[in-house]
């Protein structure tokens, strides 16, 4: 792992300590994961993220942009070290008409395009990352409640290396599981609540025989339609490394990320189209980076 271009004040021995740090912080995180918690990245899904649609097919792009301007090292110690994450996240889903305990069944994948720009490391990557196969989705709706369960598979496809900080992929497999609910507070549902969890596990990665920890995500939004067909709200998250990872120097720790921000959105029924922005504030970071996430996400009903 190249460190050696990255600018960090200081005296030399203080230096070197600092570099050692932030070497051991990366091999723990591995690579794209300085975006996230896991495979999965956070803030993608905000106010209603839980609601499984009706039976059909969607597209539902997501553009997000995450830059960094400090790292939070192990033992609490930050490093003033700057990068940046841009991704289109391309997700395709067909719910059927089909009934499997009591829910709305359907599938989907996802399939990321991303650009990794770090700069502190001097590394920059791009390409298509690793796609995820969810061959369960399901969806139940009451007459004010929805709440969805899925599982799939993140695919090691995208290139990594141990070497270059910037990969694309991750170099191992994940496999990850949802669970999440949104409860609307008047008939008229223009008043909700929502939070989706995502539970990741992580196999080995076979270049360097490290097994990043299994992590647990929450998204959640709290979110007002107005009279005009927009929707606006409150939206954030909390992800948790729960376990250490297995196969790296000692020290390393766990990563723990919470963030808050805005959303806003609006569906043209006529297009069958909708657009979301949001902005998201990472305000508590351990063993990790630290930045700001925007995000735009296009739906598309066909």
């Amino acid at each position: 792992m190249t460190l050696a271009c990255a600018t960090i004040p200081g005296s030399k021995p203080k230096q070197t300590r600092l570099v050692k740090a932030v070497a051991l912080a990366l091999a723990a995180l591995s690579g794209p994961a300085l975006a996230a918690n896991g495979h999965y990245v956070p803030g993608v899904e905000g106010i209603k993220g839980p609601v499984v649609p009706p039976a059909g097919t969607y597209y539902r792009g997501y553009l997000v942009h995450y830059d960094f301007d400090e790292i939070t090292l192990p033992n609490g110690d930050t490093a003033p070290l700057k990068g940046n994450v841009t991704a289109l996240a391309n997700r395709f889903i067909h719910i059927t008409e089909k009934k499997l305990l009591g829910a709305d069944y359907g599938f989907e994948t996802i399939i990321p395009v991303q650009r990794n720009d770090f700069d502190f490391a001097n590394s920059k990557e791009s390409g298509v990352g690793d796609i995820f196969v969810g061959p369960v989705v399901l969806g139940w709706h009451g007459q004010q409640w929805d709440a969805v369960f899925a599982a799939g598979i993140w695919l090691d496809t995208g290139d990594y290396s141990s070497t270059e900080p910037a990969s694309i992929g991750k170099g191992h497999k994940t496999t990850m599981l949802t669970l999440g609910g949104t409860y609307h507070f008047d008939a008229a549902k223009s008043w909700s609540a929502s939070a989706l969890s995502r539970y990741e596990i992580k196999s080995k990665q076979d270049e360097t025989g490290i097994t990043p920890g299994d992590s647990w995500l929450v998204e959640w939004g709290l979110g007002k339609r107005l009279d005009n067909g927009l929707e606006l709200g409150l939206v954030g998250y909390d992800a948790w490394q729960l376990e250490n990872s297995k196969g790296v120097p000692a020290g390393t720790g766990k990563a723990e990320k919470h963030a808050l921000g805005v959303e806003a959105g609006y569906f043209w029924p006529s297009l069958m189209l909708g657009l979301n922005a949001a902005y998201l504030n990472e305000y508590q970071v351990k063993n990790g980076p630290s930045g700001d996430l925007f995000r735009l996400t296009l739906t598309k009903v066909f």
